[in-house]
């Protein structure tokens, strides 16, 4: 196989690995270098000689089984991605697998494409991914600025401002920084339009009913606040000034586990 082709070198022990030939050679022909072995000695003395992008280990085993050898496999090679592969489907096994920091795990009969699948999650999630990232931002792009050119809703500005701030976080956390300028550019669209907006319409919101304009600071507690307590419910009412949508979806999803949150 040439070497500029390979999209990773695979480690795969099974007892049985004679009768998984078609799978092994499904996995060469999609460009995986792919090395076998039939017990747990093997595994740990071929991962010490050779690197493997991830292993495919047999729960089930003679001498060291697919548990001992991911245990002694990890001790040098924490960060080697490992799929568990087994008969076994009780939940106690499947527990002491995850506990053993395994990337997946499978339970047999297995096909081609899971084993496919489950290796391009381990190995490729973080280019596919960002190729994905930004086909979906090019498209939310395009869709923002025909939006952009109509008029909008307080609360379509509202949702305006949430796409480019999750877009924000996104990018920044994938590390992505060749849709930074776009990004940029579009944000800067957006404010200029959106003071426009505001300049037009905050007179007139300020002498309109409560309900028939967007929700203002002074509104708050009368349509937030007063409801619940009018309904005898208990409240911890906190003004956090200043902060910015994206510190609170930080701050939200520190939340998450313990609270119920409606936006």
């Amino acid at each position: 196989m040439n070497t500029q082709t390979i999209r990773g070198r695979v480690l795969w022990a099974d007892d049985e690995i004679d009768l998984l030939k078609p799978h092994v050679l499904f996995l060469q022909q999609r460009g995986f270098d792919v090395t076998t072995a039939t017990n747990g000695d093997d595994v740990l003395s071929l991962a010490r000689q050779e690197a493997f992008d991830i292993v495919l280990l047999d729960e089930m085993m003679p001498g060291k089984d697919g548990l001992e050898t991911l245990s002694l496999l990890k001790g040098f090679l924490p960060a080697l991605p490992v799929i568990m592969i087994t008969k076994n489907e009780e939940e106690s096994l499947m527990e002491e697998a995850i506990g053993s920091q395994i990337a997946d795990y499978l339970t047999k009969p297995v096909n081609p494409s899971q084993i496919l699948s489950a290796i391009m999650k381990n190995l490729e999630k973080h280019r596919i991914s960002q190729n994905r990232m930004g086909e979906r931002y090019i498209q939310s792009l395009n869709e923002m600025s025909a939006r952009l050119g109509g008029e909008l809703t307080p609360a379509q500005w509202i949702d305006v401002h949430h796409q480019l701030t999750q877009w924000e976080l996104e990018l920044n956390d994938a590390g992505e920084t060749s849709l930074d300028e776009m990004l940029v550019q579009q944000k800067q669209e957006a404010n200029a339009l959106f003071s426009r907006f505001v300049t037009q319409h905050y007179e007139r919101w300020t002498k309109s009913p409560s309900d028939e304009r967007p929700t203002l600071s002074p509104d708050v507690l009368g349509r937030f606040v007063k409801p619940q307590l009018l309904n005898g419910q208990k409240i911890l009412f906190l003004v956090l000034d200043g902060m910015r949508w994206d510190q609170w979806l930080t701050l939200e999803s520190l939340l998450f586990p313990d609270f119920k949150i409606n936006r």
